[in-house]
């Protein structure tokens, strides 16, 4: 009964992750056909990336939508006019209409947002893979606990940019624990062994699981997490 119910756990996690992450191919699919409309040359453009806009808020205000964020960052340099390019619009509270995140890209200045070091671009970047950030606290933007997922936009093997979509934790959570109903208790963790979602108020998000109680932990495939399901936790 304890393996059927932590494998549920498994499906929820992967098939909430995967919904969030169609959105996210459907910005990497739309940014490529526009990359490639331009025949032999190639290349997006500021044009390119301002009419991606108007789809950017039509996903954010879709119906059961979990992400709060959403847009495409490029790799630095790739528009000529524009160095550094981050396009990412919110769904702000109190909004109806989606915000543009607005962060300071001037390499000079004493708050500029390097973007390019950040885990989300950095490690889809080396590994051509997608990739899933988090919990982490959102400075720049919404100020809440967030997942953040990207995949790279890669044409004939020129990396692009990522796509991605941030998730709040709370609606996460809420949606994993909604399907699962009554389940044996169980935590998901990152890579760093930090709790992404527990079925126990005994574990807090953020805490840190130990390398001991990690061991025992299954990986989930396709998604830098795994699952530890605390011995004795089984029901009866």
């Amino acid at each position: 009964m304890a393996e059927a119910r932590t494998t549920a756990l498994d499906l929820v996690v992967g098939e909430v992750i995967e919904s969030v992450f169609d959105t996210v191919e459907d910005i990497l699919r739309e940014a490529l056909h526009r990359h490639r409309r331009h025949g032999a040359a190639g290349g997006l453009t500021e044009d390119d990336v301002r009419a991606m806009v108007p789809g950017l808020h039509a996903r954010l205000r879709e119906p059961g939508q979990l992400a709060v964020g959403m847009g495409l960052i490029l790799e630095p340099g790739l528009l000529p006019s524009q160095p550094l390019c981050l396009e990412w619009w919110q769904q702000a509270a109190g909004s109806e209409e989606p915000v543009r995140l607005e962060v300071d890209l001037h390499p000079d200045s004493l708050d500029f947002y390097d973007y390019a070091a950040t885990d989300w671009f950095a490690i889809p970047r080396r590994t051509h893979r997608r990739h899933v950030v988090g919990p982490y606290v959102d400075v720049h933007g919404t100020d809440r606990y967030l997942l953040t997922l990207t995949m790279p936009i890669e044409a004939d093997g020129v990396f692009l940019g990522v796509a991605g979509a941030d998730v709040p934790l709370t609606r996460f959570e809420s949606v994993v624990l909604g399907c699962l109903g009554s389940a044996v208790e169980a935590v998901l963790t990152n890579g760093e062994g930090r709790v992404v979602l527990s079925t126990s108020s005994r574990w807090i998000t953020g805490s840190l699981v130990s390398r001991d109680e990690r061991r025992r932990s299954r990986s989930l495939p396709n998604l830098p997490w795994a699952i530890y399901e605390p011995v004795g936790s089984s029901p009866d």
